[in-house]
């Protein structure tokens, strides 16, 4: 296993991130213990999680149990030190979670202490937005997507209260640095100009998607990665298990996530086939596990700080963490690069 720093803080994260998401709604406390033991034996120092999860589905019911699965595995194996945690605020929208009000000084305060009780731990070392409440183009959103009606003083004044409310929250020693989450180039480039100029936390990172499927952090994005060291942290790496080939010619495996989600969060759709059918043949053409493939060449790309894995069994984490030992050919990231010109925006 490789680490990186993230952002410019003295942090060093594992290549690859254990994601937690199905803990409590396709995954028992067991499994998630079992997936955590596996990983850092496997050299995964790196959790993440946030007080929305589980989702598949999203629940006010489940809402925090995969975070009461990490403090209880906290608590049974006094491994807190030894991980770099981080967790997510929600942004506006969910009803139950504090009536839909997103991210703001009093929600953060609220969160954060309720992530803290849950998580068994008395600081997170990645707090993270996990979406602006102004609006954004992720989870689909892209082809509606309208930021012409938004407020943009009302924006900035948001973010400048989400800035001084976490930099509060670092000098209390209850966060370590800050991240963002499906955020876009303005918003993140936006953070950083308030934060030189008020002398606030700088963001570290970006969660956003990433995967063969869907390569939009390529562009202005990772033009923004290289020059203010916000790294990328890929969620959706296989594009929600589209990239294993188990959805081609209508597989819907029970247990699986399109078997609970039907288009996997608008993923799962005609236009993915047959880039997809060209990634599986890809794979065999050289030998490889198309999940690892399809990992390998995340972990390959210059602006990624870590891959965010998740698996609903044993099998598929053991799959999924071979792809830290492989290192794509530059013939097999070339023939990548064939496909991805004809296919280049299928999600």
């Amino acid at each position: 296993m490789k680490y990186n720093s993230l952002g410019r803080t003295d942090i060093s994260v594992s290549e690859i991130c254990l994601g937690t998401m199905t803990w409590g709604s396709q995954n028992s406390e067991a499994d998630a213990h079992a997936q955590m033991n596996y990983a850092v034996a496997k050299g995964v120092n790196f959790f993440d999680t946030a007080e929305l999860y589980p989702t598949t589905p999203v629940s006010p019911e489940t809402q925090g149990w995969t975070e009461d699965y990490i403090g209880s595995w906290f608590e049974k194996t006094g491994k807190r030190r030894e991980i770099v945690l981080a967790t997510k605020v929600s942004g506006r929208g969910r009803d139950y979670l504090r009536g839909g009000e997103g991210a703001d000084a009093r929600n953060i305060r609220l969160a954060l202490e309720a992530s803290l009780k849950r998580l068994k731990t008395d600081f997170v070392d990645l707090y993270q937005v996990h979406w602006p409440n102004r609006g954004h183009f992720h989870f689909r959103q892209n082809w509606s997507y309208n930021p012409f009606n938004q407020d943009r003083d009302k924006a900035v004044a948001n973010m400048l209260d989400i800035l001084e409310t976490l930099g509060a929250l670092v000098k209390e020693g209850k966060i370590r640095a800050i991240g963002l989450s499906n955020e876009t180039t303005w918003g993140i480039q936006k953070y950083l100009t308030l934060s030189e100029q008020k002398g606030l936390p700088r963001v570290a990172s970006v969660q956003n998607e990433y995967n063969l499927l869907y390569r939009h952090f390529d562009l202005d994005l990772a033009e923004l990665s290289h020059h203010e060291d916000v790294g990328l942290l890929a969620y959706s790496p296989l594009a929600g298990g589209i990239l294993t080939g188990k959805y081609v010619d209508g597989g819907r495996p029970k247990g699986s996530r399109a078997s609970i989600n039907p288009d996997i969060g608008g993923r799962l759709q005609p236009l993915q086939e047959p880039a997809t059918k060209a990634y599986l043949a890809l794979a065999a053409r050289y030998g490889l596990d198309p999940a690892v493939m399809a990992l390998a060449f995340c972990r390959s790309r210059p602006f990624m700080t870590s891959v965010i894995i998740g698996a609903t069994s044993m099998e598929q984490l053991e799959i999924d963490l071979g792809a830290a030992e492989l290192k794509l050919s530059d013939e097999v990231l070339a023939e990548i690069a064939k496909v991805h010109r004809q296919y280049p925006l299928t999600l």
